[in-house]
This record gives C-alpha cells, structure tokens and sequence, in this order.
C-alpha cells in the first residue's frame, strides 16, 4: 500500500477521519468535483443530500478506479456541501455509512475536509466529491 493513514497522539477525536497521511508513490491521481449526475448527465437524488453524496463518492469510485486506485489509495478527500447548517451532519454521515462497504473506504477516512458552500455546479447540487490518491 502506497498510503498510510495516521492519528498522531494529542491531536483532537473522535472524528471520522484521520488527520495525517503518508504516501509513498510515484503517480498522483487527482479526481475532479464529482457530483450526483449519471453517465447521461441525469440528476440523481433531488433534493437528498444523503443519496447525492453516495452517488458522488460512487463517481469519485469510477475515476480513481479509471486510473488504476481506488479509496485505499486516497491520501486527501475535500467535500463541498449545501445546507451549511446544523442538519446537514446526520444526512452526511448517513449518505457516507451507506457506501463504505460497496465502495471500500477506509474506517476512518483519509484526512477529509467539509466545506460548506452557497451554491455548487447547478441549482439542485447539494455535495461535490473531490479526492487526491497516490499510486506506486
């Protein structure tokens, strides 16, 4: 494995995530903001946040697996997000506990960032997916 996902001591949990990550590699894989839409470009999950956010990372899945990596290779995710308020968490967790398995990421995450945004690619974009990995 290319990437090494760590907790060092004294810095603050419990969250999701860890907050460091070693990589080892020599290809960098970069996946653009990936959103909710099909292979047509149909809108997938309207107005759910939970259900975008899966089909989001399922498109993150695609791209990295189109470079040969996949979410153990992941050393950095960045997450744009709307609401911004306090009930945006829960519909988050819900959408990423529904495709950790299927989608093999980690338990906790690579070093994860949430972001919270006034408006994404279109109207209906509640949650974009980007995602850096490292290959050998």
């Amino acid at each position: 494995m290319t990437v090494d996902l760590i907790t060092p001591e004294g810095m603050f949990q419990p969250v999701p995530y860890h907050h460091v990550s070693i990589s080892s590699g020599r290809r960098h894989v970069s996946v653009s903001g990936q959103i909710a839409r099909d292979e047509h470009a149909n809108k997938l999950s309207p107005g759910d946040l939970a259900g975008q956010l899966a089909h989001a990372l399922r498109n993150t899945a695609r791209g990295l697996a189109g470079a040969g990596a996949s979410f153990a290779d992941v050393v950095r995710l960045r997450v744009y997000v709307i609401p911004t308020d306090e009930t945006m968490y829960a519909d988050f967790m819900r959408g990423l506990e529904s495709v950790v398995e299927e989608l093999g990421i980690p338990q906790p995450l690579p070093p994860l960032s949430v972001i919270g945004v006034n408006y994404l690619f279109e109207p209906d974009v509640l949650v974009e997916v980007e995602a850096d990995a490292v290959l050998d």
